[in-house]
This record gives structure tokens, sequence and C-alpha cells, in this order.
């Protein structure tokens, strides 16, 4: 069954068959309008996979919804949650609280919901403040701090593994870590039927944000470890994707492909545009400004350029890997500048 994107008030809890649901959650004030969460049938009771942001107008819509399917979210049995970002764990601790069942994710995201919790709300502003200023933002680098964060999610009871089944008796859920989005970023692929649960790691519209935080770590390389992921992604051909916004699609591996294109195209024209600002040794934020947009740079909100400055961070780390471009060496504190390569 293939679904096309509409607005949240045209969208409908669906029976997908194979014992597979969707239910549509709002995400207030966002233009992706709804997170899709799904059920997967079990005799030992559903299992969810992801839940939805945290909103009383979403909860009602996520209970709701699974009780037009026949499905009373007492009865859930588990939440595995793709990832940590608030509009699929969101309402992951609620579900918990209802049902009494269990909440999983991978290792790598958990342990960032841990930290997140530990973390209080002004040490949080003073770290996205220092981080912008090491990025160059300027006058912005006050206005993104102070656009605040939603409630971090619940804590998991369960921690994933590349390769973990799902406690979903009678079928075969597996899980396939992709980080890149998130760290702990995961897929799962319902063997038993040939689907693959995509979560925000290949959607059939748009592509997700790959950032780097802080924007200037050398200790990794979220934009490289996406392209693998989708490489191995891609691996499973025709499966059916089920993602968490737009719609349902066949052939997972074509569009892995055309994502990994997307941004190998976009690699190459971050280089070109560093190599024209030469040798001025621009800073990341100098990048994010002259990059292509969805909206021009002006009329993004102070949050919206703050991660538009970390997918310029993500492209160039993933340039500097590659050794096509190099780091400008500085005093401590300094906004990061680079340069282009030359061999």
């Amino acid at each position: 069954m293939k679904t096309r994107r509409r607005p949240y008030s045209a969208q409908r809890p669906a029976d997908l068959g194979g014992g597979v649901w969707s239910v549509p959650v709002p995400i207030p004030g966002n233009p992706l309008g709804y997170t899709l969460v799904y059920a997967v049938e079990s005799p030992a009771g559903p299992v969810l996979v992801d839940a939805g942001w945290n909103h009383e107008d979403a909860w009602l819509a996520l209970r709701d919804g699974l009780a037009t399917l026949g499905i009373d979210v007492r009865t859930v049995r588990g939440v595995v949650v793709t990832h940590h970002h608030p509009d699929h764990a969101g309402l992951a601790g609620r579900v918990r609280e209802e049902s009494g069942g269990w909440i999983a994710m991978h290792e790598a995201d958990a342990a960032l919901v841990r930290l997140i919790h530990e973390l209080a709300e002004g040490s949080h502003r003073n770290f996205q403040a220092d981080m912008m200023r090491r990025a160059g933002a300027g006058s912005d680098a006050d206005a993104v701090a102070l656009s605040g964060r939603p409630d971090p999610p619940a804590v998991p009871d369960l921690e994933l593994r590349d390769g973990d089944l799902i406690d979903l008796p009678g079928r075969r859920l597996r899980t396939v870590w992709t980080p890149g989005h998130t760290p702990g970023h995961v897929c799962l692929h319902l063997e038993d039927a040939d689907r693959l649960f995509t979560g925000d790691h290949v959607l059939p519209g748009i592509t997700p944000h790959i950032g780097i935080y802080p924007y200037d770590r050398t200790d990794v390389d979220p934009l490289g470890d996406f392209l693998t992921s989708l490489e191995r992604v891609g691996g499973l051909g025709s499966a059916e994707a089920l993602p968490a916004h737009e719609w349902t699609f066949p052939d997972v591996g074509t569009r892995a492909a055309e994502i990994r294109a997307h941004h190998e195209d976009k690699l190459v024209q971050v280089r070109e545009l560093l190599a024209g600002l030469s040798p001025a040794s621009p800073t990341i934020w100098d990048v994010a400004e002259r990059m292509t947009w969805n909206r021009p740079w002006a009329d993004l909100a102070p949050m919206q350029r703050g991660m538009a400055a970390g997918e310029a961070a993500a492209h160039l780390r993933t340039l500097e890997v590659r050794g096509l471009i190099r780091r400008e060496p500085g005093a401590p504190g300094d906004p990061v500048r680079f340069t282009a390569a030359t061999h």
C-alpha cells in the first residue's frame, strides 16, 4: 500500500496489511506536520515503532488512532524508538506509563538521552552560545542559544545494538544500525514480510538533517556515517519502506541511492564554494550563509540557522576526512576556519 503526503487534517489511521498499522501523530508548529507511528501485531501485544511528539493533542491522536484500529494503548508491549528526536521519542514515556511496556533505543542514542537529562537548561544555553561563536556566528550566537529546547525523552529500558531482534513474539523484527541523522538511529527490518521501518534515515521526498554538534568536532563524521548507512540499507533492494514522515514506498534501495547522490553533489558544491572564498579562510557560518537552503538565509529563524550551520559543518567535516579541505590552526576559542587543500 502506498500513500502520498497530505496535510495532517487529511490523514487517517491505516491498516497496511500483514499485521502492520500506521497512525499519524501531529507535530505542533512543525512544517513536517506529523509523525507516522507504526504498530506491529504479535500474540503478546503490539509493538510501536516510534511514538510521536510529547503534546496532549499528539497523545490523543495516538491513543484514539490506535483505538480506531482495534488496539488499546494499554496492551502495547513496547516502543522501539528509531532515534531520540522529540517527534519520535516524545510520547514513549507516556505509552510506558499507560501500558507498563518497555522502551527500546540504540545504545548510542540512549547515552545522549541520559546526557540531556543531566544537562541543566542554563548549561545548554551556554553550550549553544559558545558553539555558535566558535562557528563564527557573531551576533546570531545568543539568538540561537535562546531558542530553547524541548523536554528530553524518557530514558529507555532496553538498549539495542546492530543486528538485535526486537522482543516481538511470532515476528522477526531486526535492528539495523544506521548512524548519521543521530549517532544511534536505527531502521527496523521486518524480515518475515521484507518491510523496512526507516525512521528518518530514508524518506521518499525529502532528506533528513545531517549535522555535527559541536560544530568543530574532529572525532566524528556523521555525514560519512550516513552515506555508509545508506549504502548498507540499499543492499535491501526492493524492500518496502515505511518511513516516519511523508508516505510509504517500494524499493528502498533506489531511494537510498538517490539520497547518496544528492549529498555527493552537495559536497562538490561546498568544496567549490570554499575554494571560491579562499584565501579568506571562511568560518563554518560563512559557508552556511552561502549554501543553498529551502529559503533565503535572511528568512531563516535563529534555530533554523543553527541547524543549517550544523549541516554545513557536517559537509565540511566529510571533505576534511577525505583530504579535500583542511582546517586552519587557530587559538583555543577562535572560530574554526577552512581552506581548500592543495595537492
